[in-house]
């Protein structure tokens, strides 16, 4: 049994378009366009990394795991975001089986490391054509270069991007990616050089609260070359363990980075939670971020179906009150970096 899903070519852009951009889909959720690629996607994207990729990391059975990536179907989410390494493609191929391909966006990705050096690029070849059966279609949406460090970018884009396009020739994938790795480049220091080069249809990086340094060196180039967006470390341990919290900012006070006293208050954050504003800092943390201009999909992990629907209605809901953006901003606009923490013991990508 097929569940019916709109897809891009049978929506009616005009009808469907709402003032900011988005797209109002199915169990009102919304959908954006993922930059040139054309393709239609949640603005609640399904990571299934991270500490609990999909539960399997907290151990949840395959069964559960394939329940949460068709709760999520089901709900809207129609961009969903794997790689090898992750150790889920099976079980989102597996999941996805029930649902017309052509309404979901798959993303998987091929990591360009081997023991700390660059990878053969057959081995990137090799994996692409594992990841294909392990997810058992006949293309990838999105196909992307994972955890590209600013030292070997020169050599991806060399000698692996060319090999890549010829395979997106073949069908085998529609749109060729790269990913950043976040706590080891906190200055964006990748990606503000792959935004000059035209074979990149799609990056994911990092933003959060309080690392917004891509508001400056990434998302001006994005939205200038539609390039598409997809957004990780959004919910980090910073936001949900207090003690993390005030300790992290005690030692920004006394580098001066921030307002010393700002690092004396018991909850610091506590003013994003009130009447009008945020149900709590994760609910705040999706809502930063989704409505940041340049972040097309906000990636969210989860393991757990009450989680899922939650971190879901978060993406969905409005911008924050504009005072508290403000604040935000000015507080911690300059950090880079902060709570960039591995392994996530949240379950928030």
């Amino acid at each position: 049994m097929y569940y019916a899903y709109p897809n891009a070519a049978s929506l009616a852009r005009a009808d469907l378009m709402k003032s900011d951009g988005s797209i109002c889909g199915a169990e009102g959720m919304d959908y954006t366009i993922l930059g040139k690629t054309g393709l239609k996607v949640s603005v609640a994207g399904l990571g299934c990394g991270g500490n609990s990729r999909l539960g399997q990391g907290t151990g949840k059975s395959a069964e559960e795991s394939i329940g949460i990536v068709r709760k999520a179907v089901e709900l809207g989410v129609n961009c969903i975001d794997t790689a090898a390494n992750y150790r889920t493609e099976g079980i989102v191929g597996e999941a996805i089986e029930p649902f017309l391909r052509d309404s979901l966006v798959v993303a998987t990705k091929a990591t360009v490391r081997e023991a700390g050096k660059l990878a053969p690029v057959e081995r990137i070849v090799e994996s692409l054509e594992a990841s294909l059966r392990a997810l058992r279609t006949d293309y990838i949406d999105v196909f992307q270069l994972h955890a590209v460090p600013p030292a070997l970018y020169d050599r991806v884009v060399d000698e692996f991007a060319p090999t890549l396009l010829r395979e997106k020739e073949k069908g085998k994938f529609r749109h060729l990616g790269v990913t950043e790795t976040a706590p080891n480049d906190p200055g964006h220091e990748m990606l503000a050089r792959a935004v000059h080069d035209d074979c990149w249809e799609v990056m994911m990086l990092g933003h959060h609260m309080m690392h917004q340094g891509a508001r400056e060196t990434v998302f001006p180039y994005t939205i200038e070359k539609q390039i598409g967006t997809l957004m990780m470390f959004v919910v980090r341990n910073i936001f949900s363990q207090k003690n993390y919290l005030r300790r992290t900012l005690s030692e920004l006070a006394r580098a001066g980075d921030i307002p010393a006293e700002l690092a004396g208050e018991e909850d610091p954050l506590g003013f994003l939670v009130r009447d009008g504003g945020a149900a709590g800092l994760t609910d705040a943390a999706y809502r930063y971020v989704r409505h940041e201009p340049g972040a097309d999909v906000v990636l969210f992990g989860t393991g757990d179906p009450d989680h899922l629907a939650t971190n879901i209605s978060s993406i969905l809901k409005p911008p924050l009150p504009t005072e508290d953006v403000e604040r935000l901003n000015a507080l911690f606009g300059k950090l880079q970096g902060v709570g960039l923490d591995l392994p996530d013991r949240s379950e928030n990508r």
